[in-house]
């Protein structure tokens, strides 16, 4: 592994950069990466294609957001499945799973305090976990103490929660007004509910510009996730943000390095959220060469350069955020 710190990763110049990915020092052996490919996007290579069943995403708040961020502006809740009563959760969930469904990522938008409202929905959950045996993870959002137990006790496989590092980006992004200290907190909370939890870290979300990550990286720290997952801001058609650029491949890669060095033991994910075409394709071998060990819809020079190079390859149907439990053989 690489002998570098993470501040020297995330400060060093392009060009030291560049050599480091393409040293081989950040990727471990014996080299193996986990492709994720769940039900919520369409996705078919020449290596594996997707079904619209096994993996879908669900929002307990169906388009309804409060926060109607910046980079979203609620679009991407139209793409999930709407239960916004519990019923309507076992209903569908239990629905799903007669269809072929082997999980469910349960989502939804945020109140004006940055949380889920998952409150009501735990006996719920608890049922889907026990009754239907589905995989059950939950995005978060900002969670308090007792959600965590809550979860804890629902039997929920993992949490997941974006962690943003920057009070600027919060409030300029999330038009949310909280600090930074919240999403640690939240963090604290999950760690000590003893919940598996797998924090997401969004490359570029100020405004296409790399600001709060290694921040968020360090708060994460201490804390012991399941798996780390570096996702990156992407423009999306109708949203405020719609005709901002992204982060170049190389921040995202910068962002992923760093996490690597910083998590040398943690199961680190390039995740489902970020620009496509030759974009997508620059970044998921960059990923690769920062020692990713999973990428969600990956690309095909991302699926040609792990077989040249030696990686061992697998396909998944599941949320990436799995990948905790596959390399724990569970």
């Amino acid at each position: 592994m690489c002998s570098l710190s993470a501040e020297a990763i995330w400060n060093a110049s392009q060009p030291e950069l560049e050599q480091l990915l393409n040293s081989g020092s950040l990727v471990s052996e014996p080299k193996k990466i986990r492709f994720y490919a769940p039900s919520f996007t369409y996705y078919k290579t020449a290596s594996f294609c997707n079904s619209n069943k096994e993996f879908p995403t669900i929002s307990v708040t169906g388009n309804g957001c409060a926060l109607n961020c910046k980079h979203c502006g609620g679009k991407v809740l139209e793409t999930m499945h709407p239960a916004d009563t519990p019923e309507k959760l076992l209903q569908l969930c239990a629905d799903l799973k007669r269809e072929g469904a082997l999980g469910v990522l349960v989502s939804g938008g945020c109140l004006p305090d940055g949380s889920v409202p998952l409150g009501e929905f735990m006996p719920a959950l608890a049922k889907v976990k026990r009754d239907l045996g589905l995989t059950v993870f939950v995005h978060t959002g900002i969670v308090d103490e007792e959600t965590a137990r809550q979860l804890k006790s629902a039997g929920v496989d993992a949490a997941l929660i974006d962690v943003i590092g920057s009070d600027e980006t919060i409030k300029e992004i999330y038009n949310l007004n909280v600090t930074a200290k919240q999403y640690e907190d939240s963090l604290k909370a999950l760690h000590e509910a003893g919940i598996a939890f797998v924090p997401h870290v969004i490359a570029g979300l100020h405004h296409g510009e790399l600001k709060g990550e290694l921040a968020a990286l360090q708060m994460i720290k201490p804390y012991e996730p399941a798996a780390v997952v570096i996702i990156s801001f992407m423009p999306i058609h109708g949203t405020a943000m719609a005709q901002t650029k992204p982060p170049t491949p190389q921040g995202i890669a910068r962002t992923a390095a760093t996490a690597r060095v910083m998590f040398p033991e943690t199961p680190l994910v390039l995740g489902c959220m970020r620009p496509k075409g030759k974009h997508r394709a620059e970044t998921d071998v960059l990923a690769l060469k920062a020692g990713a060990d999973g990428v969600a819809f990956p690309s095909e020079a991302a699926i040609q350069y792990a077989k040249t190079s030696g990686f061992e390859v697998d396909f998944s149907a599941f949320c990436c955020a799995q990948i905790y439990q596959a390399l724990a053989g569970k």
